[in-house]
């Protein structure tokens, strides 16, 4: 059965469908992803979500001809149901329930963090891992357990990829403005100090772009605030993780969200993983960005275990927690 999925809840429309080529693995037939990408400052809800409606007609008809399919093929429609803009997150939602409509078959709601963790599961050797969450909006630790995904750790204010776009935009890089900080963070050496905040099994991020942006106006080279923004930011989220891994037991530690294709935080936690014998994984760049594949594939897990989502129950929650989904189709 393949399954088309749809994912809305920022900057990216993306449209993927999947099936399993086996029970538990992930087969992607498309992936097509359309990026809202602002002139100047922050992403704004509203006009995100203006672009995903201009955009997802054309999205959608790219997916099927990628998988060499036609919409009476597909099985079920999955859409992100939250957390993420509400604006964006609504027009994601009214594209999933005109195609369910229109052809027919079921829709289901998914959520967007936990999908991150299933799209892993799905086409890596993972099986039960700690999942290290990292993204623009979100970050947080995750592992199973009595029927969820349970939240052992998270940001107290906001999402670590955030707050890197936030310096990025203060220097005058435009978004996303992790990559280039990536870039300049090669070409730095000199540790600046800048605040640690590890509150127990939480993170925070507060003063960090502000301090970076202090030290920048004092004559500090970019190259070099770069390289402290991650050595600082990642050591935390790295800390916090292995934490949650003592905590819980895991043997596996898995990686998502767009921040996880940081090959210094990667290499970060890889390190730590090896240290604890923990398996280490990461699925592919194209996987661990905000996608559809990875919308669809949740929610054909969803639908193989009776999980459909009515029309009347599809309402989208911009604040839908991790731990308060049920995941029906894990037992262990």
């Amino acid at each position: 059965m393949a399954i088309l999925g749809v994912e809305s809840t920022a900057h990216t429309f993306g449209v993927g469908i999947v099936e399993a080529s086996q029970p538990g693995r992930c087969q992607v037939l498309a992936n097509q992803r359309r990026m809202h990408m602002p002139e100047a400052g922050g992403i704004h809800p509203r006009v995100a979500a203006d672009h995903h409606a201009d955009v997802a007609a054309a999205t959608v008809a790219a997916a099927f001809a990628e998988a060499h399919l036609t919409p009476g093929e597909i099985g079920g429609i999955a859409f992100s149901q939250g957390p993420g803009l509400g604006p964006c997150l609504r027009t994601g939602a009214t594209a999933a329930r005109a195609l369910a409509v229109s052809l027919g078959v079921p829709l289901v709601g998914v959520n967007h963090c936990v999908a991150h963790l299933e799209i892993g599961r799905g086409t890596t050797d993972a099986t039960d891992p700690l999942l290290l969450y990292a993204s623009g909006g979100n970050t947080q630790v995750i592992a199973f357990g009595h029927g969820r995904y349970r939240v052992f750790g998270e940001t107290l204010d906001v999402g670590v990829g955030n707050m890197l776009d936030k310096f990025a935009r203060e220097q005058g890089i435009p978004f996303p403005g992790g990559p280039k900080l990536e870039e300049l963070a090669r070409g730095g050496s000199k540790l600046l100090d800048l605040p640690y905040t590890v509150k127990g099994m939480d993170v925070a991020f507060s003063g960090v772009a502000t301090a970076a942006s202090a030290h920048v106006a004092k004559g500090e080279r970019l190259e070099d605030v770069a390289f402290s923004i991650q050595e600082t930011v990642f050591a935390a989220i790295t800390e916090v993780a292995e934490r949650a891994l003592a905590q819980t037991g895991k043997h596996e530690i898995l990686m998502g969200g767009g921040v996880a294709c940081n090959e210094r935080l990667a290499a970060m936690v890889r390190t730590m993983a090896e240290a604890r014998d923990v398996r280490f994984f990461r699925p592919a760049k194209s996987l661990l960005v905000d996608n559809g594949a990875m919308i669809a594939w949740t929610g054909l897990l969803a639908l193989q275990a009776g999980a459909a989502t009515s029309v009347a129950a599809s309402t989208v929650d911009q604040r839908q927690r991790t731990d308060l989904v049920e995941v029906a189709w894990r037992t262990t």
